[in-house]
This record gives C-alpha cells, structure tokens and sequence, in this order.
C-alpha cells in the first residue's frame, strides 16, 4: 500500500544510490519520491509535500548542505525532517548542524538502518520536533 507509512523524497545525484533507498524504503511502505539534485527538490518539493526528505551532500546545481539551508528557510517546508545520507565527513555533520538537518546517516549504510533513521523522523515530523537539533550520525556496521 503506497503511502502507508509516509512519503520520502529522496534526493541524490546517483541514480543507483536513489534506486537502491526507494527499493528499500517502498518495500517497507512508504511512498518515495526521487530527484537528482538540491534544484530539483527545490523545484518539486511543495508538490511533493514529502514527510521526511533525505540528501545526498555532494550534488551538481545545488548541494545537499545548500539545500538543507533553502529548506529550513522556507516556511512551507522548515518543519520537514531532513536527513543527510552521505559519506558524513565531521565538515558535513557540522555544517549540516549549522543547517537544520535533523539526522545524518553514513554511505555505505545498512537497509535496516535507513528504514530506521526515516520511520524515526516520521514520527519526529508528526511530533513537530524543532529543526536543527541534529540525531548523532550512524555510521556503517558489520
């Protein structure tokens, strides 16, 4: 059932990247929604009205950090929980931070983590969490 747990936008310049967190994510309900680049979210997102919105850091147009930024500065969607999935280097969880993202989550990761990371920012979402008060990052296991 599409949009049963949610909806995602998923937003990275790496197709398989994007392919492979929308297999993982629809297989567990939620409904997702996908683009390319920081512009292309930018450009669909009040469309889309996602509940959690995850980014990739390093993206043509426009990065994920930029975006999270735009995001946070908007009204229509500041409220929206963001997390960066990407290789979470300490310049990016700090920035990120300084950018009302909400949650970071290292490449390589673990399915189960991600579907973790997104069901608990769905529920943060609901609660209308404050933005900016960032979730450690969770790093790769195994």
């Amino acid at each position: 059932m599409p949009g049963l747990s949610g909806r995602v936008l998923v937003v990275d310049d790496n197709k398989v990247i994007r392919q492979l967190i929308r297999v993982n994510l629809e297989l567990e309900g939620f409904e997702v929604v996908t683009a390319a680049d920081g512009a292309e979210c930018l450009e669909i997102v009040h469309q889309v009205r996602p509940d959690v919105i995850t980014l990739d850091v390093v993206m043509p147009r426009l990065d994920g950090l930029h975006t999270a930024s735009r995001l946070r500065a908007d009204a229509r969607t500041c409220h929206v929980p963001v997390a960066i999935i990407s290789a979470c280097t300490q310049y990016e969880v700090d920035s990120g931070r300084a950018a009302g993202v909400d949650a970071f989550l290292a490449k390589p990761f673990e399915p189960a983590a991600l579907v973790k990371l997104v069901r608990r920012l769905m529920a943060r979402g609901a609660a209308a969490a404050a933005p900016g008060d960032a979730e450690p990052v969770v790093g790769p296991t195994g």
